[in-house]
């Protein structure tokens, strides 16, 4: 049995587009949409014209990744979310990988390794992530920075209906705070040790054009959720 997945790319004014849709679109998986949520581009819309029949598209006014991926995420169909940045990709074993290992488990969300690439898909590191030997690390790491990769995410759908969706006052660190929130609701994030995703590395993107103001946001996460975090590991033996 293949559980339907909903893979949902938020698109905004991104020339890689066309290459984030079509690794959606290769995946070896048998049951999924591909849902590219358009949040008020004013270029690069073009690109996903040759795609219009094999995509579901959805157009929204401008109001950052967080509020596009929730409105896919309300749109979606599927049983399951994954999540794809319109400048990333995905390897073709992503979803066939990922799926039967949290079937196998009965876990309702998982992450894996990456790979990075750069502007023009050269592979410059491979199997991007920490090891962590015991969750309580991972739990700990969460303190002070975000080890899980959004787009190597895969989440039962209700799972994140239930904890509320992406937070869409935080333009920058909506997944850092989502993630928090479900590890305190016990939901385990279990982890793929294999890289699924090339997460791209490049000038235009936003976490190098916005260091400074993501910095800040973090801080303020941070700061929300420190205590729960610690009192959270040291119950799970860290």
């Amino acid at each position: 049995m293949y559980p339907k997945v909903s893979i949902v790319i938020p698109f905004y004014n991104d020339p890689y587009v066309g290459q984030a849709i079509g690794s959606a679109l290769a995946q070896t998986y048998p049951n999924i949409e591909v849902i590219v949520v358009d949040d008020g581009s004013t270029l690069h819309a073009h690109v996903i014209q040759p795609f219009q029949k094999r995509i579901c598209y959805l157009g929204k006014a401008n109001g950052g990744t967080a509020s596009a991926l929730n409105h896919g995420i309300r749109m979606a169909s599927g049983e399951y979310i994954a999540w794809l940045s319109s400048d990333d990709l995905y390897y073709p074993n992503k979803l066939m990988t990922q799926i039967p290992f949290m079937l196998e488990r009965g876990a309702q969300i998982s992450f894996s390794s990456f790979d990075l690439i750069d502007a023009y898909n050269r592979v410059t590191q491979r199997h991007v992530v920490p090891h962590f030997p015991h969750y309580s690390a991972l739990i700990r790491a969460m303190i002070d920075s975000n080890p899980i990769n959004g787009c190597t995410v895969v989440a039962r759908k209700d799972v994140l209906i239930g904890i509320g969706l992406f937070d869409e006052g935080l333009p920058y660190t909506q997944d850092y705070d989502m993630w928090i929130r479900l590890m305190l609701n016990d939901v385990h994030f279990h982890y793929v040790h294999s890289p699924l995703i090339q997460y791209r590395m490049h000038a235009a993107m936003g976490t190098v054009r916005h260091h400074a103001v993501i910095e800040q946001e973090i801080a303020m996460v941070r700061g929300r959720y420190r205590q729960l975090l610690n009192a959270y590991a040291s119950r799970h033996g860290g």
